[in-house]
């Protein structure tokens, strides 16, 4: 394996060339395939991004018996140093900080490799991560693309490589009861669920360019995109609002709705045709993603609609962040992770739901048997969950502004039955209380893509299927099918 020094010299002195000569994308690492963990063996983790979501990951590994921090990765040296210092009061040693993910790769000590960096580099750390031999758990939206996903999935299975997304309500005890009573019939049959995700979302300042901080590698930041200035005022986290390093809320906290919505559905694939509309209403700023999105999915008899409200809105059905499944006998509501109701037809409560868990432990669990049906989120059900934010966002994404005449009559063509034109007025009266004048301000409406769920690919839909990966940044490069 290529010392990290060297290898982070060429790669450098490519890039300052622009050589199309770079080392190649795939296969950097060796796949060492390592000795199977015991119990009482203690395992090594690399934390990579560490500004969020990854305080949880640290949090939540440490609580683990037999784990050691041994790498704290992020591009920005002030936050990664910042948190070693948190994690060296906890832990006998404090762990080594560094920028370049794959300097950790190289270590054939490290066992588990966790990623909660920006949603544009999941993809490839994982990949890079399972090549090298190590175990991985990963944030959702585990993928920026489709593409993305499935190499992922591919990876995982090739390298044997344990592989936990980050969609935590699998592991939470009210969750699980609740789709459990959806599945056993309780609510009769359910061929709606609908994922809420009603956040307010402010504006994210004028457009502009704006320097990096000072302590961060730009270059190494970057990864996979292309490159492209910083025209956001707030470096961290504002990127979730730009489509080159995020995927809006639709990608941020739908796959973990989407996930549940999915699972009570008994749904395995991406679905057959979905639609969406919505725009970034309310503000003008330096976001491109929209704060307000409908997206419809359609598998066979079966519909699963997200919603995304960013501005000011009542809850619906006492949720804001949740699920609800419609059944032929009642209704469950998840209000949260850990909670739910189910209701009769009339509307009386009849059951209640209510558990935690740990998704920590899990992923351990299956680190330590081997078996990564021990997960209870193995990487394909992330993929398929992100998946459907990812080809609801590309629908909405081709889409052209409509007036709301225009799209109620389109949508009733191509989505006609009570719940669409339900979800819509309620949208409608939603941007009115916000003002939002629908007489001047116009919807994006999106084709009504029609998708092969073996394939991954939209049929007859060329611009819809190049939205499905991306161009990547050489040597940063997620590889293509069957080359992971």
């Amino acid at each position: 394996m290529a010392d990290y020094t060297r290898r982070r010299f060429l790669e450098d002195s490519l890039l300052a060339a622009a050589a199309v000569t770079a080392a190649p994308a795939t296969r950097i690492f060796a796949a060492e395939e390592k000795a199977t963990t015991g119990a009482n063996e203690k395992l090594s983790v690399m934390v990579v991004g560490v500004n969020g979501r990854g305080g949880d990951h640290i949090g939540g590994m440490m609580g683990q018996p037999g784990v050691e921090i041994s790498y704290i990765c992020d591009a920005d040296e002030k936050v990664g140093n910042r948190r070693a210092d948190d994690i060296a009061k906890k832990q006998p040693r404090r762990p080594k900080v560094i920028q370049d993910m794959r300097e950790g790769f190289d270590d054939k000590g490290l066992d588990i490799v966790t990623i909660a960096t920006p949603n544009h580099w999941h993809a490839l750390a994982a990949i890079w991560a399972m090549q090298a031999g190590k175990d991985v758990y990963v944030e959702k939206p585990v993928s920026h693309n489709v593409s993305e996903g499935r190499r992922m999935v591919e990876t995982a299975r090739k390298h044997k490589r344990i592989c936990q997304a980050g969609t935590q309500c699998r592991s939470l005890g009210g969750s699980i009861d609740a789709i459990q009573y959806v599945h056993d019939g309780k609510i009769g049959e359910v061929k709606l669920a609908r994922g809420l995700c009603y956040k307010r979302r402010g504006s994210i300042g004028p457009p502009g360019v704006f320097d990096p901080p000072e302590d961060v590698d730009y270059n190494l930041w970057q990864g996979p995109a292309s490159e492209r200035p910083i025209t956001r005022r707030r470096f961290h986290y504002d990127w979730h609002w730009q489509y080159h390093w995020g995927n809006g809320d639709m990608g941020n906290q739908g796959p973990h709705q989407m996930d549940l919505a999915r699972w009570g559905l008994q749904l395995d694939h991406l679905s057959e045709r979905v639609i969406s509309y919505g725009g970034r209403l309310g503000y003008e700023d330096a976001g491109d993603v929209a704060n307000t999105q409908v997206a419809i999915h359609q598998f066979g008899d079966k519909t699963l609609v997200f919603e995304v409200r960013g501005l000011e809105t009542e809850s619906l059905r006492g949720a804001k962040i949740g699920v609800i499944f419609y059944g032929t006998d009642g209704y469950v509501v998840l209000t949260s992770y850990t909670r739910g109701k189910a209701f009769d037809p009339d509307g009386k409560v009849v059951k209640e739901f209510n558990g935690g868990g740990n998704h920590y432990a899990n992923f351990l669990k299956a680190v330590r048997s081997r078996n990564h049906e021990d997960l209870t989120a193995d990487v394909l059900e992330g993929h398929l969950s992100a998946g459907l934010a990812h080809t609801g966002t590309i629908s909405y994404r081709l889409g052209d502004e409509i007036s709301l005449p225009d799209l109620e009559q389109e949508l009733a063509k191509v989505a006609s039955n009570d719940q669409s034109v339900e979800t819509l007025e309620r949208t409608v009266a939603h941007l009115r209380a916000n003002g939002v004048d629908l007489d001047k301000t116009k919807l994006a409406l999106g084709p009504m893509l029609k998708m092969d769920p073996k394939t991954e690919t939209f049929l007859d839909n060329e611009r819809a299927n190049a939205l499905l990966t991306r161009d990547y940044r050489k040597p940063f490069v997620v590889p293509a099918a069957g080359e992971v």
